[in-house]
């Protein structure tokens, strides 16, 4: 289905922005200012798991190509154009944990940072993303 592949594209993760930026605090666990991470989510594998449930793995990249990271998504179907999934981006620093929401069918998302592990634990901030095709998605995280 199209909805499940834009969702699950602009779902990453959750997980994001195509400048490519990628800044980790300079002391692991210290999120005094905030940190913006930009990047584009590109889906490895789908799959469904329900009628009206699917995960993703993905492959985050930054502007010049390069990963950066990786990230899961899962997703659940709440409507003909809704959906939630819960998000995980692993990069340098530990986990970063998120939910987001599209009604648009998956052309995008936003949400919440909602913790991770290492310099992301007790993190909070938003998430936004924007289906770029039915396979990558912009991402944008702001943390702090």
């Amino acid at each position: 289905m199209n909805i499940r592949r834009s969702i699950a594209a602009a779902g990453a993760a959750v997980i994001l922005g195509t400048t490519g930026a990628l800044v980790l605090p300079a002391v692991a666990g210290a999120h005094v200012a905030s940190t913006t991470l930009k990047f584009t989510a590109v889906i490895n594998k789908h799959i469904s798991l329900t009628s009206s449930t699917f995960a993703n793995q993905e492959t985050d990249v930054n502007s010049t190509g390069n990963t950066i990271g990786f990230d899961d998504v899962y997703a659940k179907i709440t409507g003909p154009n809704a959906a939630t999934a819960n998000v995980a981006l692993d990069i340098k620093g530990g986990f970063l944990y998120g939910v987001v929401t599209t009604t648009d069918g998956g052309k995008t998302f936003s949400g919440k940072v909602t913790g991770g592990t290492g310099a992301f634990k007790a993190a909070t901030g938003t998430i936004t993303a924007k289906a770029i095709t039915s396979t990558k998605t912009a991402v944008t995280v702001v943390y702090s």
